[in-house]
């Protein structure tokens, strides 16, 4: 028998930032092959994370995804919802108001944050009392003048391959020491879990760096000169992937435009400070699509258009903080609701 560690990870109640939490179980077992079958449920004082009161304190954890532990030994990451004493989900699950079941709906997702210095409590390459060069030079920027926090951005995008996530890639963003990786995973659920699994991981690194990650939209102020942070949207179903109709795209797009207000609601606290109409954003009181317009709501990348019509749409709307969990549920009512 050897002993085994299970780190149980969930949403806390906090609105509208969720933050993440975890505990560790440990448990013996003969030959532990990674299914969620092998493990149980658990719970948790909910009256500590703003899920209960004290009088009826228990939430409960129901395992939903498992990944191995790249930074424990006979470590395993297990994601979690949320469910009330009687089984149904809590009102903080967003996970659990995802209608793709069949796993037709594919997301990527492109998360950008911050890396902040603990010392500091700026980002990494800002000088104490001042700021940097204006932005220009450090997107996918090289070598040590334009580039801070590559050593710790390496080391994440290991953790994440090495726990199975469907890493795809990472680059310095438009702001020194703002950061951006992509994750894409078939199924709005599973692509949820693994942006939170990812977050999870990075988060934890920080404890090893001195670090801390802001997730906060527009962290260096909203009026301030340097983009914000979102996490772009991208997504697909087997409409949009085989189609081959201009029509079919332009009547998706057109159906989040009466819908903008339930999008807006849970696409990212502090949202308002970075939808401007400036730095590559769309107004947050406006709504609108276009080919290859990054300037656009919705952006209908132009190798879309190269191959017939068929491929997926971007929603730039969504904040860095986000819960792509209620991300997904937004985007895939709004496309099923879609007059064709």
């Amino acid at each position: 028998m050897a002993k085994i560690k299970l780190e149980y990870i969930w949403l806390d109640g906090y609105f509208p930032t969720q933050n993440l939490r975890s505990k560790t179980k440990v448990e013996e077992h003969e030959d532990f092959k990674g299914t969620l079958e092998e493990i149980g449920n658990w719970s948790f004082d909910g009256s500590s994370t703003r899920q209960a009161e004290g009088g009826s304190s228990d939430c409960l954890l129901v395992p939903v995804a498992i990944y191995p532990d790249p930074d424990r030994i006979n470590g395993w990451l297990i994601m979690t919802e949320v469910m009330n004493a009687d089984g149904t989900p809590h009102v903080s699950n967003g996970r659990a108001t995802i209608d793709d079941d069949d796993n037709d709906f594919w997301f990527g997702f492109e998360q950008e944050y911050f890396i902040m210095d603990n010392k500091t409590q700026k980002p990494l390459g800002f000088p104490i009392g001042g700021y940097p060069a204006p932005q220009g030079m450090y997107y996918c920027s090289v070598g040590g003048k334009n580039t801070h926090g590559r050593d710790f951005v390496e080391e994440h995008a290991d953790l994440c391959i090495e726990a199975g996530l469907n890493f795809e890639g990472i680059n310095q963003e438009v702001a020194s020491g703002q950061w951006e990786y992509q994750l894409f995973a078939k199924g709005a659920k599973k692509a949820g879990d693994e942006i939170w699994i990812s977050r999870y991981l990075l988060d934890r690194l920080t404890e090893k760096y001195g670090y801390y990650i802001e997730y906060h939209p527009k962290p260096l102020g909203k009026d301030m000169d340097w983009n914000g942070s979102g996490m772009h949207a991208n997504f697909s179903n087997s409409i949009l992937r085989t189609c081959g109709d201009k029509e079919v795209y332009a009547a998706i797009c057109e159906a989040f435009r009466p819908r903008v207000k339930e999008h807006i609601e849970v696409y990212g606290e502090f949202n308002d400070q970075r939808l401007t109409g400036l730095h590559e954003t769309a107004a947050i009181t406006d709504f609108s699509w276009g080919i290859s317009d990054r300037g656009a709501s919705i952006r209908i990348p132009l190798i879309v258009v190269e191959k017939g019509w068929k491929g997926w749409l971007e929603d730039r709307r969504p904040a860095s903080n986000a819960d792509p969990y209620k991300i997904a549920a937004e985007i895939v009512t709004t496309v099923k609701g879609a007059k064709l």
